[in-house]
This record gives structure tokens, C-alpha cells and sequence, in this order.
């Protein structure tokens, strides 16, 4: 039997189209949007000092825009109904997220103690995950704040977010007082700058 004979009677294999199509997917959808995000924090003046000081994403005493998004019913929703006047801290999330899962206990211990003062919400990335799978997994694991659905990266955007586990906490005022990344940050320690 000829090659040609062989590659015109091959049948994929279970699976491959569902990967071909999540190729393809994240090419068209995710590598565009990740690349526009890179180059917009490349090119942004509140990016560069921020690197220079040490800080991840937004820089400290920036005033973010508290950009419409979604709930997890796709009801639309404004971040400044969840942080204007009080405290809040913002954490760019995802259930697949391993580092976010680490900062779990540490979340929830610390707004069990300062949830009356500090507004803690969770912005659930649209990356690799789908309301639907969201709202599932949160029937399983709640996080005990709300959670909110950033479809287009409205807030990822308006927070120069690099990606999940990133923390922004804000003064009553909006102005930013902490940024972190990763699964060991201080959470009571950034909350506390707020609250100082």
C-alpha cells in the first residue's frame, strides 16, 4: 500500500479533533488577547515604573477605572458596587489555578476576620474555564466572597494583570496599596495596608 493510500484512509483517533478545535480555539481567542495584554503593559508608562519599583501589574498609587463585568449569571455588574468607599481586595482567579488554591484558607481566614471592613471579591478569568464550569465548581468549593466573571478582561486590563493568583488591594479611596503574585503573599499583611 502507497503513503497516499495510507494518509487518505486514516481515521483520527478519539480525541484529536477535540484537541485540534482547543488548538485552534486558543489560537484565534487566548494567544491574540494574551499578546495585545503583553504588548499594552510593555508599552505602558504605569507598567514600567512599576517593574522599576519591584511591583507586579498596576502600579502603587494608581487609581484603577472600576470597569463593568459580569456575575456568574452573566448579569452585567460594576467592580465600583463591590469596592467604592471601603477597602477591597481583588484577586484575579481561576478553579484551575493551583497557586489561587493555595491562597484559599489564607482568603478566607482573612476575610472572616476583616470582611466587615474590607470588601473582598474574586474576578474569575476567562481563560480555560467557562461561567457554566465556574458556577459548578464554586457549588463544590465556595469561596465565601463573591465571584465575578471578566468575559472580554475588562478588569484584567484596567488592573495590568499578568495572571491568576494576582492580588490588588485598594485604599477606601480606590487608590492601590498592594500588588502580589503567587501562593505565599501576606494577605493580612495587604489588607492591612489598606486599613492603615
Amino acid at each position: 500500500m502507497k503513503i497516499y493510500d495510507r494518509l487518505r484512509n486514516w481515521r483520527r483517533p478519539p480525541g484529536v479533533a477535540n484537541l485540534l478545535s482547543a488548538g485552534v480555539l486558543f489560537m484565534g481567542v487566548y494567544a491574540p488577547f494574551a499578546a495585545t495584554l503583553s504588548l499594552v503593559a510593555l508599552l505602558s508608562p504605569s507598567v514600567a515604573a512599576a517593574q522599576e519599583r519591584g511591583e507586579i501589574g498596576i502600579a502603587l498609587g494608581e487609581r484603577p477605572e472600576l470597569v463593568e463585568i459580569e456575575d456568574l449569571q452573566g448579569n452585567a455588574v460594576s467592580l465600583a458596587q463591590y469596592v467604592e468607599g471601603r477597602p477591597a481586595l481583588i484577586e484575579f482567579w481561576a478553579r484551575w489555578c493551583e497557586l489561587c488554591e493555595a491562597l484559599h484558607p489564607q482568603m478566607i481566614d482573612v476575610q472572616e476576620r476583616y470582611g466587615d471592613r474590607v470588601a473582598f471579591v474574586a474576578v474569575a478569568v476567562a481563560v480555560a474555564q467557562s461561567q457554566r464550569s465556574v458556577r459548578r465548581f464554586l457549588e463544590g468549593k465556595p469561596m465565601g466572597f463573591p465571584v465575578l466573571w471578566d468575559e472580554g478582561g475588562r478588569a484584567v486590563r484596567a488592573f495590568l494583570a499578568p495572571g491568576t493568583s494576582y492580588i490588588v488591594v485598594l485604599d477606601e479611596e480606590g487608590t492601590v496599596v498592594y500588588t502580589g503574585s503567587g501562593g505565599d503573599q501576606d494577605i493580612e499583611a495587604a489588607v492591612r495596608m489598606a486599613l492603615d
